[in-house]
């Protein structure tokens, strides 16, 4: 499945999410990734980032049941990690 994952994370905590996150996805921008994951690692990298989280912090999980129907723009400077090998 392709996902989306956003985050509000208290300062604290924000280098650990991102950490754990790019063990799982593609950053594309501060406080946002995407990609390809199985249900599996999702399940995974939930209960890991409930581990580092608390209550007052937000994370929001966008679940894409088709990708092909992504259109996806980027206004100013591509930040995805394919664009950084080209």
């Amino acid at each position: 499945m392709f996902v989306i994952i956003t985050y509000d994370i208290g300062e604290k905590r924000v280098g650990k999410v991102c950490k754990k996150l790019r063990e799982y996805l593609d950053w594309t921008q501060n406080s946002v990734f995407e990609g390809e994951i199985t249900k599996g690692k999702l399940t995974r990298c939930l209960a890991e980032l409930r581990d580092i989280t608390d209550e007052m912090d937000s994370i929001y999980l966008y679940k894409v049941a088709n990708p092909k129907a992504i259109v996806k723009e980027v206004i100013g400077e591509d930040r995805s990690f394919d664009r950084l090998f080209l």
